[in-house]
């Protein structure tokens, strides 16, 4: 019987197996939890005093930022914003402690830089996400290994992070079989994509202009999605020169 918590794994993952155009499973739970938390966070849930105290000291990056902005939930965001920025005034003038205040302040406000609460929301559930996939894996829950090795590619700073859980939680022998499936995974996608990216570098000379794209012109594109994730990804220009 199917748990809860593991519904949304299997479903990103029967998702990429049937789509492989979406690419990295969790790369797909991570901008469905991106989704949620923007939602959440724009909703009602922004008056609750407990996670109000939370922004106001976080704080958002300027990805999230911008996304929310994409919302036009503008009242909301105001409200925020004046809280928001009640608290940066607090750090602006240094903590007040003995000391020197001018010093504390700047180190205070290069923390605030590398703060969000929704990246800190998202991490912490990706991270439990992460757990589910290991765990489904070991146990091979509703056949889940055979859906497992069917995904396109795991990007890599979600294949590290798999693995690196992975490495720690599951015995030796699961392991094992865990890191061959999704290895293999990783090196025939590269191979496939390494060829597309030096054949859409070949385009761009005039004796294979004649010559078909083939499957190249998005491969920078896919590229980049591989070597870093999609994480807060938008809509990008096309990339095929053309």
């Amino acid at each position: 019987m199917e748990q809860i918590y593991s519904i949304p794994v299997n479903e990103a993952f029967d998702k990429c197996k049937e789509h492989p155009e979406c690419g990295c499973p969790i790369c797909t739970l991570y901008k469905k939890l991106q989704e949620d938390e923007l939602d959440i966070i724009l909703g009602a849930s922004m008056m609750e005093p407990d996670i109000r105290i939370k922004t106001n000291e976080q704080g958002f990056c300027l990805t999230h930022y911008n996304m929310m902005l994409t919302r036009r939930r503008m009242l909301g965001m105001g409200l925020m914003m004046e809280s928001h920025l009640k608290e940066v005034m607090k750090k602006l003038d240094g903590p007040v402690i003995l000391g020197d205040k001018r010093k504390a302040a700047i180190t205070a406000l290069g923390k605030l830089e590398c703060d969000c609460y929704v990246c800190t929301r998202i991490e912490k559930n990706l991270d439990a996400m992460i757990a589910t996939v290991c765990y489904l894996f070991e146990t091979d829950n509703n056949g889940f290994r055979k859906k497992f090795a069917a995904q396109p590619y795991f990007c890599l700073p979600h294949y590290r992070a798999m693995m690196d859980y992975a490495s720690k939680k599951l015995n030796k022998r699961i392991y094992q079989d865990m890191y061959s499936v999704a290895q293999g995974i990783e090196k025939a996608y590269m191979e496939t994509l390494t060829e597309d990216v030096s054949w859409f570098c070949k385009k761009f000379d005039y004796r294979y202009d004649k010559e078909p794209w083939y499957n190249s012109k998005d491969s920078v594109k896919r590229a980049i999605r591989f070597l870093g994730g999609t994480f807060g990804e938008e809509d990008s220009p096309n990339t095929s020169g053309q």
